[in-house]
């Protein structure tokens, strides 16, 4: 069973299903063979009597209809989430919890799970690995005949290390195609220094973050890059909030996001002129409502500046 906090699985199921993928036996497959060791089990493994695993009849003739491919593929990714699940859960937690932090303060680590051979590494994990993983690939057939499981093991391994070790990407090569906080994709993005660059120093100083991590950004519109630091001092928010999701765990960020999103359609419309011409309309014989006219005005001038005026200084 994996652990609630198991941060690394999506990582290792996504090595795991595309080295097994790529060893699936398409050539002559064969219907699975009955075992007892793959028999049904409440944890999630697929039963041989509700399983129907892409593996081909030899008089089937590739006839099947395409809502039974689907079906089909269905099966088979519920049964490589089960296999994946059942590895990962059998790794050693130091190894189901590794990072790139951890490696770079930790040398011991790197020696035991980085420079080690794959073969010894693949030899010392097989003693921890459940029967129930090699057993349900032995009976369902999906393994090549010259296709071992310490080879798949190993290949999936040695992706999920790469991974986990790899450092973390030039800022320029995350940038995505909407804000990161209110999701709207038809406004210009800045880039906000989740540990602003003016407390650098200072979180060198007192420890409160790595090196690596001091580049880290996140895409934001020009609203919310400025909402982000009238919320908060550069201190907290590289203290506290260096993160998108501990952004979005405050509520003042959570309404903004939702405020903003809303209130986009509205000065698309005054961009274009459209409201100002029918809130002129109604004031023009009426200095009170004139006035009122010049106040929204202004408001939704001031709106539509933070929200599409490129910043002249980027935090």
């Amino acid at each position: 069973m994996l652990p609630d906090d198991a941060t690394n699985y999506s990582l290792f199921r996504d090595c795991f299903s595309s080295a097994l993928l790529q060893r699936v036996s398409i050539a002559n497959p064969t219907k699975p063979r009955k075992k007892r060791g793959a028999k049904g089990r409440k944890g999630g493994q697929p039963s041989k009597q509700d399983s129907s695993l892409p593996i081909k009849d030899e008089n089937d003739n590739d006839s099947k209809p395409d809502g039974d491919s689907s079906a089909l593929a269905d099966d088979l990714a519920e049964f490589i989430e089960f296999l994946a699940s059942e590895t990962f859960a059998a790794l050693p937690n130091e190894l189901q919890e590794l990072s790139y932090s951890q490696l770079q303060t930790d040398s011991k680590l790197t020696d035991k799970w980085i420079d080690v051979p794959a073969s010894d590494l693949v030899e010392n994990i097989l003693l921890l690995m459940p029967p129930s993983v090699t057993e349900s690939l032995d009976a369902y057939s999906l393994l090549a005949p010259e296709t071992s499981f310490n080879r798949l093991l190993g290949d999936a391994l040695s992706a999920y290390l790469d991974s986990v070790s790899a450092p973390p990407p030039v800022w320029s090569s995350t940038k995505v195609s909407e804000c990161e906080i209110c999701g709207r994709d038809w406004v210009p993005l800045t880039y906000h220094h989740l540990i602003p660059k003016v407390t650098h120093a200072k979180v060198l100083k007192r420890g409160w973050h790595e090196e690596w991590l001091l580049n880290s950004v996140a895409w934001l519109c020009r609203a919310c890059h400025s909402y982000v630091h009238r919320v908060a001092s550069n201190e907290v928010l590289a203290r506290e909030f260096f993160t998108v999701e501990k952004l979005l765990e405050r509520d003042d960020i959570q309404g903004w996001a939702q405020w903003v999103g809303r209130v986009s359609g509205s000065l698309s419309a005054s961009g274009s002129g459209q409201q100002e011409i029918a809130l002129k309309g109604t004031a023009t014989g009426d200095d009170e409502s004139f006035r009122y006219w010049l106040v929204v005005k202004g408001f939704h001038a001031f709106l539509y500046t933070c929200i599409f005026t490129p910043p002249s200084q980027t935090l």
